[in-house]
């Protein structure tokens, strides 16, 4: 429990924090192309580190990397508040990410090679996405109630302080007890398993992809006020941390649920095209496919941080990406037939995710 409490507090302020400068990024940079960059370094930081930080878990051990994630965001955080050039806020922000990478396959590793993993997992992911909205919103609220620009930042950097400190009373997970694996081993299990899941891994860059598709579609769509889309897309981030909760406890076969959820999720696309209420539904079905992809993955691996570097690799891979296709599909024909095509994903994934098989029962 005391293990459990650490990480997501953990996962929290990283994401928290991550989230804190979107709602005074326009006080940053002199151009939206510098304010970009300066939002954009976090999320390059945490893909470079993402899967590197797994295959590392699964040489070195969870526990170092999760305490130089923490760190680092701590670190990032008070740097952050230097008010620096730019440039060096943009490097700033690249660190942050690193912290990110370094700490969320790591901790996720530690909490997926355990025999309550969904009931863990379901917390872990709930706290990231509470995180997300606390940085965006709170963040936001703070600065309107202090008058202090930095005043969500200053507050966020000083809630990491609080797991980097529980995180030197951290205990090894299970992965310990294994045999010892040689680096070529380790490399040739990071090619196994991106071939063998890579239906999985589609799933991830799909599901994920989406909400950020529909995140970024939506403001030119709707044409929303700011503040009712941003309480709309806080609304789903909220409704995915409700979900990954109540269905890890419902213990579902992974891969049938992820089927069904993926061509939900096609339907909830249309909805969202007719009513942004429905953001909560696409927000719901995200948090089944996440809970349904990591129960898969620990009962399918005993060494948890290749698989769960891979996992992360394919979540940002797909906030990157998706959301660049449905930008060009709205620009170059229609609104339309962008969510029409990010639907007909939704139904590819639940055509092509019964390819993916356990090789490990559960544990």
């Amino acid at each position: 429990m005391r293990e459990r409490i650490s990480l997501c507090l953990g996962v929290f302020s990283v994401m928290a924090l991550s989230n804190a400068i979107v709602p005074i990024l326009a006080g940053f940079g002199d151009s939206t192309i510098s304010q970009g960059a300066i939002y954009s370094a976090y999320f390059f930081g945490a893909f470079l580190l993402v899967l590197p930080a797994g295959f590392l878990a699964d040489r070195i051990g969870e526990i170092s990397l999760i305490r130089a994630g923490i760190l680092l965001t701590l670190v990032s955080g008070l740097l952050i508040m230097t008010m620096p050039s730019t440039l060096l806020l943009i490097l700033f922000r690249l660190l942050e990410g690193v912290g990110a990478g370094l700490f969320v396959p790591s901790a996720l590793s530690l909490i997926n090679a355990r025999p309550d993993h969904e009931t863990g997992s379901g917390f872990f992911m709930a706290m990231l996405n509470v995180g997300l909205v606390a940085g965006l919103i709170g963040g936001g609220w703070l600065v309107e109630v202090s008058g202090m620009p930095l005043s969500g930042i200053i507050l966020f950097t000083a809630v990491s302080a609080i797991p980097a400190l529980f995180s030197y009373f951290l205990a090894p997970g299970p992965a310990r007890d294994l045999p010892p694996e040689s680096v070529s081993g380790t490399l040739q299990r990071l090619v196994r398993v991106t071939r063998e899941y890579f239906w999985l891994w589609l799933s991830t860059v799909v599901i994920l992809g989406t909400t950020g598709a529909l995140t970024v579609l939506y403001p030119e769509f709707s044409d929303l006020p700011p503040g009712i889309l941003g309480f709309t897309i806080a609304a789903m981030s909220l409704a995915t941390a409700l979900a990954v909760v109540i269905v890890s406890r419902m213990h579902l076969s992974p891969i049938p649920a992820i089927r069904v959820a993926s061509l939900g999720m096609a339907v909830a696309v249309m909805l969202v095209f007719i009513t942004p209420v429905s953001f909560i539904l696409v927000g719901a079905i995200a948090g089944v496919v996440m809970i349904s992809q990591l129960s898969f993955l620990a009962t399918s691996e005993a060494r948890q941080g290749v698989v769960m570097g891979l996992f992360n690799a394919a979540s940002y891979g797909g906030m990157s990406f998706m959301p660049f296709i449905a930008g060009f599909i709205a620009e170059v024909s229609s609104f339309f037939i962008a969510f029409v095509v990010i639907a007909c994903s939704g139904v590819l994934v639940a055509a092509t995710i019964g390819r993916c098989r356990c090789r490990i029962p559960s544990r």
